[in-house]
């Protein structure tokens, strides 16, 4: 079991090991943000989407109340 702990932290160790977790690690980050960006800019087309619906129900309710008065 020792000979295993010493030949992992001896690989552990290395400049290669070492550069494999940085670039997975940046790799984790990377597609961290990259879905956080996506669910944002969603959130915003949706945002969007609402103010539009918003206006356009605002438009039909002046329209009702032109009719209504002739």
């Amino acid at each position: 079991m020792s000979e295993a702990i010493a030949a992992y932290r001896h690989v552990a160790a290395s400049d290669r090991f070492i550069q494999l977790e940085k670039a997975r690690s940046k790799a984790r980050h990377d597609e961290a943000q990259a879905l956080n960006n996506a669910r944002r800019e969603e959130r915003a087309k949706w945002q969007g989407v609402a103010e539009e619906n918003e206006q356009l129900r605002l438009q039909l309710a002046e329209l009702q109340t032109q009719l209504s008065k002739k």
